[in-house]
């Protein structure tokens, strides 16, 4: 299998870290391969103060520091300065500003995806949307 990179969109992270029953699984296989090297994942930098807020639900701050702590360990995070703000702002075709940034941090990165359960809110986007379990077929696809 070729090096895939992979941005991570905001929701698998929260559908593995929560853990949310229904998504959980296939969030799960993601974050393994990420962790495990077999994909090149990055994280857009806004994702930790969304999650670190998300999260306290589930978690208490010790516990929320600590995942995000293991995130930074095994992901690249790529950050979301002036340009990538105006270049969000910019960008009329997608509704949801926390979304366009996500696009400016993939469009960074050079991603080859972004994993998203959200595939509607990233149709404008030049690097394609994927669900996570397309995603896990289409790698299914090319090991065989």
């Amino acid at each position: 299998m070729k090096n895939i990179s992979v941005l991570v969109d905001t929701n698998v992270l929260l559908d593995w870290s929560m853990p949310r029953s229904e998504f959980y699984d296939v969030a799960d296989k993601i974050m393994q391969l990420c962790f495990g090297g077999k994909l090149d994942g990055c994280i857009a930098a806004h994702s930790f103060s969304n999650m670190f807020y998300i999260l306290r639900k589930n978690h208490s701050v010790e516990g929320r520091r600590d995942i995000l702590k293991l995130l930074c360990a095994e992901f690249e995070v790529v950050d979301i300065g002036l340009e990538k703000i105006l270049l969000a702002l910019a960008d009329k075709q997608t509704a949801d500003f926390e979304d366009a940034l996500q696009i400016q941090c993939a469009i960074a990165k050079n991603a080859d995806y972004i994993v998203t359960r959200n595939i509607k809110d990233f149709a404008n986007s030049v690097i394609p949307p994927i669900l996570p379990s397309d995603f896990l077929a289409i790698l299914e696809k090319e090991e065989s």
